[in-house]
């Protein structure tokens, strides 16, 4: 079976706020042909420390997720939901995303096929690139004066 690279992300919404944009975005993403959501689970927490799945029927806010294409759904387990609500403060909640990255697809597999192993990997954080490509910017300029 080829398969590209599968990735996750907690996402963290503090006091339960959604604004409505990730699902479009998301689904940008899937019409692209970049990713292919492979599971999808939403954690709250309540004041009291409990921590419950929910589907994103159960909310208003999260109705938008149901029109996105592609989620196979049943691979994130009971353990998965338990890891994701520890992260969480009292009277938040988060989604739990499962993905493939579509486009990496045909890498990934000549990779496989080269008998090429991942040594290693990780995402970069967003505030550490940006230092990193200010920092450049800066340099440059002092250089080019």
């Amino acid at each position: 079976m080829n398969i590209g690279p599968v990735e996750y992300l907690l996402i963290g919404f503090p006091g339960n706020k959604f604004t409505g944009e990730i699902a479009p975005a998301l689904g940008r993403l899937i019409e692209n042909n970049t990713v292919r959501v492979i599971d999808l689970v939403f954690v709250g927490k309540d004041a009291d420390g409990n921590v419950t799945a929910f589907e994103f029927d159960q909310i208003e806010e999260l109705a938008p997720f149901a029109d996105l294409q592609g989620e196979a759904g049943g691979l994130l387990t009971e353990e998965d939901v338990a890891y994701a609500g520890a992260a969480l403060e009292p009277n938040s909640s988060a989604a739990l995303l499962v993905w493939e990255d579509t486009w990496a697809t045909e890498l990934a597999t000549a990779i496989r096929n080269a008998n090429g192993v991942v040594l290693e990997g990780a995402r970069i954080p967003h505030d550490l690139v940006e230092q990193a490509m200010a920092e450049l910017t800066a340099t440059s300029r002092t250089a080019s004066v």
